[in-house]
């Protein structure tokens, strides 16, 4: 990959760099470092629920970078998997951190990306230094709050009453671009108001703009953003291949339909990059039985597509190929997965949630005594009925009297 990096012209990195990306904000500076220098990025995850197969996205876009000689780095935002609405507790967030450093490795690995071209960063290894702390508060002192909730609208889990964690978050991103010494940072579309966030107030600080890179929002399975919150819009990194199969035969995938699909759109930003990265040409291959005309092999997605929307190619083919395709790129994780002490911490950092003790039941008594009836055969029955007799022993005593009395 070095000798390839060293042959290529500025442009040619380019290219390569802004291949399949939704938008570049800052292309002409990119242009200017390209032909300076090796560009320095870094792409940031915040350590909360498991990873999905939509983090292929950034893998395939991350090789890219890697290829094009760009020094990259991974943000493992422990701190902000905490800030974002508690969806990592902190008692987990280091737990969840060390899985996924483990995983991304293990899926960089698959794709065959050489591992020594990264370099991975935990942010609570500089978050929570003096200097960092002190610039968040000088943001605090500049940024309004419309500003910092209109940022992090898209990225930030919303509630009806939202905690001041979540006005930090968008300040504390825009300063880790400073604090890794980058020029760039590469994230999903859902992060474009994070960037220009950071645009508008790093230079307040007296630090420099830097250089955004978007990806596009792959849909999940269902036609709606892969979520990992959302069981039926994504795969596992560790779902069997049963289950990659079943996902996918459910999954949305409307004949015809080229604007809405998840199993097209993963064609098209995973399978074809990574197989560019395996062999001189990429391919990707529709298989279906001899009867129906036999395995097509695409060169490019173009064709794919234009096939698909011409209805040529079958939504049921397509599925079956993506599953296939699928269950390959996952079985080197799952088989790292297996070791016993990953096995440990995947129990640790994702514990089975506690099952709801249930409500002790009260037995219910058949003809119950009215409350303030008392039982027979007590002592209490007893002294009552004694008070009985005697009253009717004086009331007897009374009215003989009265018979005997002459008037």
């Amino acid at each position: 990959m070095s000798n390839d990096t060293e042959q290529m012209t500025p442009e040619e990195k380019l290219k390569l760099i802004t291949r399949n990306l939704h938008e570049v904000l800052g292309e002409e500076e990119l242009k200017k470092l390209l032909a300076e220098r090796d560009v320095s990025l870094y792409w940031g995850t915040a350590t909360t629920g498991k990873p999905h197969v939509g983090y292929f996205v950034a893998m395939a876009k991350i090789a890219d970078f890697l290829r094009a000689g760009c020094h990259v780095k991974v943000l493992l935002a422990d701190i902000h998997a905490f800030l974002d609405n508690l969806k990592s507790p902190i008692e987990l967030v280091r737990l969840r951190t060390q899985y996924y450093e483990h995983l991304i490795k293990c899926m960089l690995r698959s794709v065959g990306v050489p591992l020594e071209k990264l370099e991975f960063v935990v942010g609570s290894s500089y978050e929570l230094t003096p200097e960092f702390t002190m610039d968040v508060y000088k943001l605090a002192s500049c940024v309004s709050e419309h500003d910092a909730k209109k940022a992090g609208a898209e990225v930030v889990k919303q509630s009806d009453s939202p905690p001041l964690s979540g006005l930090l978050y968008p300040g504390m991103q825009a300063l880790d671009e400073h604090y890794l010494g980058v020029d760039a940072q590469f994230g999903g579309v859902d992060q474009r108001k994070i960037f220009t966030f950071a645009e508008k107030y790093l230079p307040i600080l007296g630090y420099k703009k830097r250089i955004h890179m978007m990806n596009p929002m792959v849909p999940g399975l269902q036609g709606a953003k892969m979520s990992s919150s959302d069981p039926d819009s994504k795969i596992d990194m560790l779902d069997s291949k049963k289950s990659v199969k079943s996902k996918i035969n459910k999954a949305f995938c409307e004949e015809g339909n080229i604007e809405t699909n998840g199993v097209l759109m993963f064609v098209k930003y995973v399978l074809f990059p990574i197989s560019s990265l395996r062999d001189t040409k990429p391919e990707f291959v529709v298989e279906r039985p001899e009867k129906f005309g036999g395995n097509t092999v695409y060169g490019d997605y173009e064709s794919l597509e234009r096939d698909f929307a011409a209805k040529e190619v079958h939504p049921g083919d397509l599925k079956n190929s993506v599953s296939a395709a699928i269950n390959n790129l996952l079985e080197p994780i799952r088989e790292h997965f297996e070791q016993p002490e990953m096995q440990k911490l995947l129990a640790e950092a994702y514990p089975a949630p506690k099952a709801a003790s249930k409500p002790v039941k009260q037995k219910k008594k058949h003809n119950k005594r009215p409350e303030g009836l008392v039982a027979p055969d007590t002592p209490a029955a007893a002294a009552a009925t004694n008070g009985v007799d005697s009253l009717s022993t004086e009331v007897k005593s009374a009215e003989e009297k009265l018979a005997s009395t002459t008037i």
